[in-house]
């Protein structure tokens, strides 16, 4: 599960709940979030697949107050009856994932369920009144993807508040979270251009948070958290610990710390400072865990290699025994110099210093040059 450390950013109070960062977590397969504002939609050219936010409003205290907010009019407001239907009830077999929000389930949405909508397969996720999170959490997580929209970030369709249920309904994500794919119980796995593509859309969904008249800095970006559709599409879905960005002459946000043990950049760990960098140290991981084909934290792993950052990062600048580390299930499938280049952007990614990584923008523009030609 996310681990939440109450801690108000100084390095004091962070340094001391480090040791409460979970090594591993479930898979998530939608989340919750934070404590955002509010934002109207801005109007958008035709034909662009996106939204950002302008001015800010108000802190959502109440399902009344979101709903005054414009910029999630075009939200489907569903009854917990059509809930039901759409779930059969909500059974067991039906269950895509759970953590601290409660639980997800497929579901069908169709003439039977509300007349004249259209058939149209999602992904229920109901709030558990004795989870983790609460109404608060909830009505964040609306603030967010009720108004954000990229073809790289899950679609929010609409939402139930009636009586003590809280439930949120996105677009199905019918071939689950890169993590099932890249550390699967079987032998297949990712091929090498698809994990290329995986990774290019998923930074195009961080390009777009980081680059928005206000930008938000996603905060949980790993493996569990990047979705796939049928056609193996990705994009980022749980925006639980989603966080405004620094602006005007702020240089960061002070925060408690949040996330994933592995995934966290280690100056957000030791300040509790955070920047849309802290995202880029994130991405860089996942590139390493598609390159090595090992997960962030691997307990099953001698000890010098428990860590895959620290065992890793020092291997990628050396062509010799960066060919030795790679994921041997993808022999045969890449250049050379491509995994070079792929090598050399995880590291500079996973740099020590924040000012020494790229730019999301910078990162999508080397992997567009770097991916394959042809399909698979």
């Amino acid at each position: 599960m996310i681990v939440k450390l109450h801690s108000m950013g100084s390095c004091q109070s962070v340094e001391e709940d480090v040791a409460g960062l979970s090594p591993q977590s479930k898979t998530v397969v939608h989340g919750v979030g934070s404590h955002p504002l509010i934002r109207p939609k801005l109007n958008v050219p035709e034909g662009h697949d996106s939204r950002r936010r302008s001015s800010i409003v108000v802190i959502p205290e109440t399902v009344e107050d979101l709903q005054q907010n414009p910029g999630i009019s075009d939200l489907d407001i569903f009854k917990y009856e059509e809930m039901k239907l759409a779930t059969k009830h909500f059974p067991r077999d039906q269950v895509l994932g759970e953590g601290g929000f409660g639980i997800v389930y497929k579901g069908v949405i169709d003439e039977h369920v509300r007349s004249g909508y259209k058939t149209t397969y999602v992904a229920i996720k109901e709030l558990d009144p004795e989870g983790l999170q609460g109404d608060r959490e909830w009505l964040a997580e609306m603030n967010y993807l009720g108004q954000l929209r990229h073809p790289n970030l899950v679609k929010l369709i609409g939402y139930c508040c009636e009586d003590d249920h809280r439930l949120l309904v996105y677009e199905y994500m019918a071939s689950g979270s890169l993590e099932k794919h890249l550390f699967p119980r079987m032998c297949a796995t990712l091929t090498w251009s698809r994990r290329m593509k995986v990774a290019l859309d998923a930074a195009k969904g961080l390009a777009f948070l980081h680059g928005a008249e206000m930008p938000v800095i996603y905060r949980d970006f790993k493996t569990s958290n990047i979705l796939l559709d049928a056609d193996f599409n990705a994009k980022l879905s749980d925006f639980g610990l989603a966080k405004d960005g620094p602006m005007g002459d702020q240089t960061h946000v002070s925060t408690r710390v949040m996330g994933t043990y592995g995934y966290a950049a280690p100056e957000y760990v030791m300040t509790g400072h955070l920047t849309a960098r802290s995202d880029v140290y994130a991405f860089g991981v996942v590139l390493l865990e598609m390159l090595i084909g090992r997960r962030a934290i691997d307990k099953t792993r001698p000890s010098r290699e428990y860590n895959l950052v620290e065992w890793a990062r020092p291997l990628l600048n050396q062509n010799k025994k960066l060919f030795k580390i790679l994921d041997p299930r993808l022999e045969g499938q890449y250049s050379s110099k491509t995994v070079v280049k792929v090598a050399s952007l995880a590291y500079q990614c996973l740099s020590q210093n924040p000012k020494g990584r790229p730019v999301m923008s910078q990162v999508v523009e080397i992997l567009e040059a770097l991916q394959p030609q042809g399909k698979d």
